[in-house]
């Protein structure tokens, strides 16, 4: 498993709010939903997303935006145009007072806004949830990002734009995995930028013997690695395994390996029932008790004060 596979399988679109919204100009939306991921993609005219903190960003039709949360934002037609809607968690809409929208600027299935036809576009989706093991890719993005239509082209905003206001069965659930499609092409482009600051573990992958040496970890976490039995699945001797390892991660192996441990523990507490006893056996522990004190350390509650939460 790469570092974008592994995006998909952290923050990974379970009932996504997904939205086509229309507007024609004033218009301005303010964004308080604290979700820790959202994209927007233009489809027509341009629009406005405007942080708290941090510059402000322009967006044509064609570009695509990401804004990671839970930072407040605006997206207006213009910087100047004071919010006329407040979007709340929960995909809540309402007036910038507090007072209920009651429906008022519905146009349809999953879409929203001033009029249909309006002259500006944007399909919008939401992460509802943050996963712990795409963290470590979510932490390495930008407050917001941005990728111009002169230096990508995404292929599934046709087919996006097609399917975000069908009603049929199972609809939910084809969106959720557009969205994952589109977060990681999106992801991918980012990244491979020539000027991209993309993160130490992730520019390791490229690596021949720390790239191995990653993606065996995150494929069998299970396994009861030492730093000498990765050295000889990576075809290097232990000393030049840890010393790489360390210089390309920025951390040692098995220090990464108890991160990526506790975090796919932490998803499995979150989305399954499985007991403790089985989840410390499929990442890796010998006994509940030993993966609940280093996942405390880790995270400062109990597994199963992490599961509570997160229910």
């Amino acid at each position: 498993m790469d570092a974008l596979a592994g995006l998909l399988e952290g923050p990974r679109a379970r009932g996504a709010f997904m939205i086509r919204a229309c507007f024609d100009p004033p218009w301005a939306v303010r964004v308080a939903d604290r979700a820790p991921l959202t994209v927007m993609l233009m489809v027509r005219g341009d629009a406005w997303v405007v942080p708290d903190t941090g510059e402000h960003l322009r967006l044509r039709a064609g570009d695509l935006a990401i804004a990671r949360g839970p930072a407040p934002y605006t997206c207006a037609d213009d910087p100047e145009t004071p919010p006329q809607a407040l979007i709340l968690p929960g995909g809540v809409c309402s007036h910038p007072d507090g007072t209920s929208l009651r429906g008022s600027m519905d146009l349809g299935v999953r879409t929203w806004g001033d009029r249909v036809e309006g002259s500006t576009v944007v399909l919008i989706g939401t992460y509802p949830m943050r996963g712990e093991i795409g963290g470590r890719l979510l932490d390495a993005l930008p407050p917001l990002l941005a990728l111009t239509s002169d230096r990508w082209q995404c292929p599934l905003t046709p087919f996006l734009a097609e399917e975000i206001v069908r009603d049929e069965p199972g609809q939910e659930v084809v969106l959720d995995r557009l969205l994952d499609l589109l977060v990681i092409a999106a992801l991918r482009a980012w990244f491979g930028r020539p000027d991209a600051a993309a993160p130490a573990w992730y520019r390791a992958l490229a690596d021949p013997v720390v790239g191995r040496a990653l993606r065996l970890l995150q494929d069998e976490p299970a396994r009861p690695w030492t730093v000498a039995s990765l050295a000889a699945e990576a075809g290097v001797s232990r000393a030049a395994l840890a010393r790489r390892f360390t210089d390309l991660v920025g951390e040692p192996p098995m220090s990464y390996l108890t991160g990526w441990r506790l975090a796919l523990a932490a998803d499995l507490l979150r989305d399954t029932d499985d007991t403790l006893a089985a989840i410390a056996r499929k990442v890796g522990y010998g006994s509940s008790f030993a993966l609940s004190t280093a996942f405390k350390r880790v995270y400062g509650v109990s597994p199963q004060g992490h599961r509570t939460r997160a229910a």
